[in-house]
């Protein structure tokens, strides 16, 4: 899987990796809080969306991809597409019981080269400016994950405009997990200028760091309720590096070894409680942590 992958090539290419660096808190810190039982499971429909982006696009796109897609029986398949190498798997439609048009992004299958090349182009670049209109080019997003969103983006916004407008709604949701969670960040930005009144939002599962202090500051500002939910010790959250100058946005909730879930205020939350503070370094993590169980839900199709 993508952690795995991810781990053993950074630590050959940065003997430094796993050094701890310096970092500018921009904001108070509010207390850590416990997530109810009830607001653990109002991410349950997410979870089963983010999972089912591993399967393939002739399943979502009749919605018969199995447990996942049992799951959320109501959905209403739009567009899906990707071949799960030089494109990974996508879909969208709409779910009547959440009111909101779904997008979900395969995460990465080892098994294809592309997508283990895509997960390791780590140098930070500014965003596509005919994608992201506006943006100031002090925001900057890992290539990799860049050009993987990108190549979808179009195909996507089509969708999700024909979505909208047949189910009369405003309401965007984009889930992922792990690369998938990365392209779906950037799908939520994306879609957050192209269609100013949409109301997105972003759930992400085991999403690694996907660009620097200013791209966490701006995603602070256009996606304030966003959550990227982290199991226990899984070292992707704190990948890459914020020695190479990534830095994740606020809206971490991080699953504990109690399984009690925990919200953490703040970006790169350092408390123990949370994710960078838990995994201090990638050799204090635990690769097997990076699929679940998210509430009982593993990542797969």
């Amino acid at each position: 899987m993508f952690a795995q992958t991810l781990l053993s090539l950074l630590v050959l290419a940065s003997p430094s990796f796993a050094l701890p660096s310096a970092r500018v808190e921009i904001q108070f810190r509010q207390a850590i809080s416990a997530l109810s039982t009830a607001q653990i499971a109002a991410y349950r429909p997410y979870t089963f969306y983010a999972s089912a982006g591993y399967c393939s696009p002739s399943t979502t796109i009749n919605w018969s991809c199995g447990a996942n897609c049992e799951a959320n029986p109501s959905f209403v398949p739009v567009a899906s597409g990707g071949d799960g190498d030089s494109i990974q798997f996508w879909f969208v439609g709409f779910d009547p019981t959440l009111n909101s048009v779904i997008v979900s992004h395969q995460g990465t299958d080892t098994s294809e080269i592309l997508p283990i090349i895509t997960d390791t182009e780590v140098a930070l670049q500014t965003l596509n400016a005919a994608l992201f209109p506006g943006v100031s080019s002090s925001v900057q997003v890992h290539d990799g994950f860049g050009k993987a969103q990108a190549g979808t983006a179009t195909a996507v916004l089509a969708a999700v405009q024909q979505a909208m407008s047949a189910h009369s709604t405003t309401a965007v949701t984009t889930v992922g997990h792990s690369l998938g969670a990365a392209i779906s960040l950037l799908d939520a930005l994306y879609l957050s200028i192209q269609l100013p009144s949409a109301s997105v939002n972003f759930i992400g599962y085991g999403l690694p760091r996907v660009g620097n202090q200013a791209f966490a500051n701006l995603i602070d500002s256009k996606l304030p309720k966003l959550s990227h939910i982290n199991n226990k010790e899984d070292p992707v959250p704190i990948l890459p590096g914020e020695f190479l100058g990534y830095v994740q946005p606020s809206g971490e909730k991080h699953i504990m070894d109690s399984n009690a879930w925990v919200a953490c205020p703040g970006q790169d939350n350092d408390s123990n409680e949370c994710s960078t503070g838990d995994v201090a370094t990638i050799f204090s993590g635990d690769v097997a942590d990076h699929d679940g169980p998210y509430d009982g839900v593993e990542m797969g199709c």
